[in-house]
């Protein structure tokens, strides 16, 4: 067992744990560590806890020291200077005729450097810009492109699901999402209704997605034609993590019967190559499809330059 503390730089934002070393902390007390970044003041969320170490990412850095006041104002002074480096950097930009817009400044608590995030729909030479705030801030300057996604987790919200944001509470990395996995999981190709506050497919629409596509193999696709115990039929839906198959059988008396059967309970005679898609989806999906688009043409163009 590890002794840990979990901190967190800024608000909303993932929890990283840290060892706090011989220190004693509680939940709200801050403290200095030491990132890649550079030196970072931070939030402690989770206070000194036991942790199984094999759930640790080693290896876990110690904590510089508790917070001071004197560090607490010098914290103080950082924000106000980011805030008045934005507004300085949205004017440089507008002089420089420049097609992109600002997202968040960041200073670093050690004052090594100042970090500008911004949204463009192509790549920017912003060299000039980086001159002229560097002459003004006299620091290492640089300038992050960043996605909607990017965009989105620095600045925080809750979900359709009414919890916070995914991105800005736990995940690490965004994963590529498609619509294959929404298809999949039988969810409506609504783009309102699949898409998250960013605008882009949700990221949680891959949480699940391995163990749809394992129970998938298992199962025949709509329009196939099976046999059941109750006679030959054709698959009208399924129910896939019950591993359930809806079935329309032909009756001479009724005309056709709608049984539900277990997988295993019955067998493909005839599998179909793909499924109908209605014109109402067809629509959907080349709108789904832009979006698609969109997310690998920002991820060719995130850059940074220093």
């Amino acid at each position: 067992m590890k002794n840990i503390i979990g901190i967190r730089f800024k608000k909303p934002g993932k929890i990283y744990f840290f060892d706090p070393g011989e220190n004693k902390v509680e939940k709200g007390d801050h403290v200095i560590v030491e990132t890649s970044m550079g030196q970072e003041y931070a939030e402690v969320i989770i206070p000194n806890r036991l942790m199984d170490e094999e759930k640790i990412t080693k290896p876990l850095k110690t904590i510089i020291r508790i917070a001071t006041e004197k560090d607490a104002k010098h914290n103080e002074e950082n924000k106000k200077i980011e805030k008045e480096a934005f507004t300085v950097a949205e004017k440089k930009i507008k002089e420089h005729n420049l097609k992109m817009t600002l997202v968040d400044v960041e200073y670093k608590f050690d004052n090594s450097k100042m970090l500008f995030y911004f949204t463009a729909d192509g790549r920017i030479d912003f060299r000039e810009l980086v001159k002229d705030l560097a002459v003004i801030y006299k620091t290492r300057i640089e300038l992050r492109q960043i996605g909607v996604r990017d965009e989105v987790r620095r600045m925080g919200g809750n979900g359709v699901c009414g919890r916070e944001l995914c991105c800005c509470s736990f995940l690490e990395n965004f994963e590529t999402v498609s619509i294959k996995m929404a298809k999949e999981q039988n969810i409506a190709l609504t783009p309102s209704k699949i898409s998250g506050n960013c605008g882009r497919l949700m990221c949680c629409l891959k949480y699940e997605h391995e163990v749809y596509e394992e129970k998938l193999q298992r199962l025949p696709k709509v329009g196939a034609i099976v046999k059941t115990p109750d006679g030959k039929g054709t698959v009208e839906s399924l129910e896939i993590l019950k591993e359930k198959v809806n079935v329309k059988i032909k009756d001479k008396e009724e005309g056709y019967l709608y049984r539900k059967y277990d997988a295993k309970d019955i067998k493909i005679i005839k599998n179909v190559e793909t499924e109908i898609i209605n014109k109402e989806e067809q629509e959907n999906l080349k709108e789904l499809e832009e979006l698609e688009k969109l997310e690998e043409q920002e991820s060719q163009n995130k850059q940074s330059d220093i």
